[in-house]
């Protein structure tokens, strides 16, 4: 009995290392964690769920970062833009995004998959103002839950369809980030601004003589991040300025700083940035909630944009880009696999809720809206978008 006993433990043991070791890991883990908030914020737990998150620190060392929201949103994340800053700056000079022909169509479809969701977005949101700024809440793509659902499927995909999705994901990522730098900034403070530019300039000057040790680095980052948060600008922008100056090219031992960073900082990030990002902003009280409350213009808005924006503007761009022979599409992948794959970049979850937080300050009952537009949307295109890439047939001579 004791034999069977760990005989199962260790069979459910492998069965997790594989899963949670995997591209599935860190999508399961954001699942899991949203889930849990949802089930939280629900719960007798509510309140003081919310009062941890949200009631003033008793002694923050930041003005600026008077709560545990705040510091989760504003400083924590802040780690996650700095590796995804790193990860854009090895695959625009060294990786996927090197090569002119290989980055064509990815840059298409994440372009096509950002504008797509926001124009359905000010279609659905037509004749309400107060809800335009939300028009960016469903241009992004979550890309640890979309290669979570992609990693659930194993090897019946094609593997250039799992490198398509990174690659439209960190041109995703990049285009995001400039959406919060360039529309979700606050009133500019002049002086902070200018000192984040001579920090950065102090930082690229270290990228330059190639110096290989982090703390520099790490101190200046700090302090371009702390200008940054009083700028006006929005201080997670600082996490990707300062990854871009982070060296790639290898030392004269043969390393390079930038991929020893990107490796320490990834399982950080996966597993424990973001999903505590996701605990602290998924929680929304689904009490009372009604087919009406699903269908007001703010939650509809930004789940028809993921769910159809995003099919619409990826699959679209794919096979307009095909028709005029501007790119071909990933190689052994069925158009069916292509359009799955499209309705998976509708998961938007952490970016989403990022720039909904961003878009509506002031309005907290906004915001919360705007959380059950994310989730219905992003939960409508995992499903159909496992669902397409289960039933797809492989591509003939594949």
């Amino acid at each position: 009995m004791q034999r069977r006993t760990l005989s199962a433990a260790s069979r459910l043991a492998g069965f997790l290392t594989r899963t949670l070791g995997g591209d599935a890991g860190a999508g399961l883990i954001l699942m899991a964690v949203a889930a849990a908030a949802i089930v939280v914020a629900n719960s007798p737990l509510a309140h003081a769920y919310h009062a941890m998150l949200h009631d003033p620190l008793p002694g923050s060392p930041i003005a600026r970062l008077p709560t545990l929201h705040h510091w989760i949103n504003d400083a924590l994340m802040a780690v996650f833009f700095f590796t995804v800053g790193l990860e854009i700056k090895r695959e625009v000079l060294a990786g996927a995004l090197a090569d002119p022909a290989r980055r064509r169509l990815p840059v298409l479809a994440a372009a096509a998959g950002m504008a797509a969701p926001a124009l359905v977005f000010l279609l659905f949101a037509a004749g309400q103002a107060d809800l335009h700024r939300g028009w960016a809440i469903p241009a992004a793509t979550d890309i640890a839950f979309a290669l979570g659902v992609l990693g659930l499927l194993g090897r019946r995909l094609p593997p250039s369809l799992r490198l398509f999705l990174l690659t439209v994901a960190i041109v995703d990522d990049l285009g995001a980030v400039a959406i919060i730098a360039l529309f979700y900034t606050a009133q500019i403070a002049a002086g902070w601004l200018v000192a984040s530019l001579v920090l950065l300039a102090g930082m690229a000057i270290l990228g330059a003589l190639r110096v290989g040790r982090p703390l520099p680095y790490v101190l200046l980052a700090a302090a371009l991040w702390y200008c940054m948060l009083h700028s006006g600008v929005h201080a997670t922008v600082a996490g990707v300025l300062a990854a871009l100056t982070i060296p790639l090219r290898p030392d004269r031992s043969g390393d390079s700083l930038l991929l020893r960073l990107e490796h320490a900082l990834v399982p950080w990030n996966g597993y424990l940035i973001v999903p505590l990002f996701g605990f602290a902003n998924a929680g929304v009280s689904l009490a009372g909630l009604g087919l009406s409350d699903l269908l007001a213009p703010l939650p509809l808005a930004i789940a028809a944009g993921l769910f159809l924006g995003k099919q619409v503007g990826i699959f679209g761009a794919i096979l307009l880009a095909e028709r005029l022979g501007l790119a071909r599409p990933p190689e052994g992948a069925s158009r069916l696999q292509l359009w799955g794959l499209a309705l998976l970049c509708g998961i938007g979850f952490t970016m989403s809720l990022f720039i909904g937080a961003l878009a509506f300050p002031a309005h907290p009952a906004l915001v919360e809206q705007a959380k059950l537009g994310v989730l219905a949307g992003s939960l409508l295109s995992a499903l159909a978008g496992y669902l397409v890439l289960r039933l797809a047939p492989p591509m003939r001579g594949a």
